[in-house]
């Protein structure tokens, strides 16, 4: 058996799969990374500063300038999820518990279907009023410089976990990890904290399978029983080219 057919036998034997995703996954749907070659950090703009919640605070109109070019919110509405964002639908459907733990604001893993979604950095789907606390859909918002609440005037703050604020179910994270019988992360470099603590829960758990497939390698790669450095779609498709994985066998 070779790696792809060993990882495919592994999914295919598990009930309970977590899946953790990163930028990495998205950028075949036209979504910029961050943090790996080419990524946003590449282009010499002081992201952690420009996308900060104190940034906001004190500039609400050069932030939500970068906030919109930065994610492409023009374009936002023209994207869509790919083969990768799929791939945990598949399961679903085949009968596995899926639980998707993703660092990603896009919200593709919903528009493909995943029933179990915990987006720890929010979504780019609403702004919501800083104040009372009211969301509204952000594709109403783009035409305004600073979208402002209806209610009371408060400029609006996208949904999304901006640097400088905490990250979103940390403990319902952990918990889908350790009841895991397959934890595999997808696109991420595991550089941002918290986040990146959730692969050390799965060190003492002698029955669960770790599977770490990212473009780049990362700090955390020793902590994984497999490690795929190479484009998420292509090991998908090798996965499921395996003679070791059928959707009959899944079910």
């Amino acid at each position: 058996m070779n790696t792809f057919d060993r990882i495919a036998a592994r999914i295919v034997e598990a009930k309970r799969i977590t899946v953790l995703t990163g930028a990495g996954i998205s950028t075949a749907s036209g979504i910029p990374d961050f943090r790996s070659r080419g990524g946003l950090y590449d282009n010499g703009l002081p992201m952690e500063q420009l996308l900060s919640r104190s940034y906001f605070n004190n500039n609400p109109r050069r932030f939500w300038h970068y906030f919109k070019k930065t994610f492409q919110l023009d374009r936002m509405s023209e994207l869509r999820p790919n083969a990768g964002h799929f791939f945990m639908k598949e399961l679903e459907n085949a009968g596995k518990e899926v639980t998707v733990l993703t660092q990603n604001v896009d919200g593709f893993h919903r528009a493909a279907g995943s029933g179990h979604v915990i987006e720890m950095h929010g979504t780019l789907m609403y702004a919501c009023c800083p104040a009372c606390k009211k969301r509204y859909p952000i594709k109403e918002l783009l035409e305004a410089d600073v979208p402002a609440c209806a209610a009371d005037g408060a400029d609006l703050k996208p949904d999304i976990v901006l640097f400088g604020e905490a990250v979103r179910h940390m403990e319902e994270a952990y918990a889908a990890v350790c009841e895991s019988d397959v934890f595999i992360v997808m696109g991420s470099s595991l550089e941002v904290y918290p986040v990146n603590t959730l692969p050390s829960y799965t060190r003492n758990a002698r029955e669960m399978t770790t599977i770490l497939i990212n473009r780049d390698t990362t700090r955390m790669d020793p902590l994984f029983q497999y490690v795929l450095n190479s484009d998420i779609n292509e090991c998908i498709d090798r996965i499921k080219a395996s003679p070791y994985w059928s959707l009959d066998a899944l079910k």
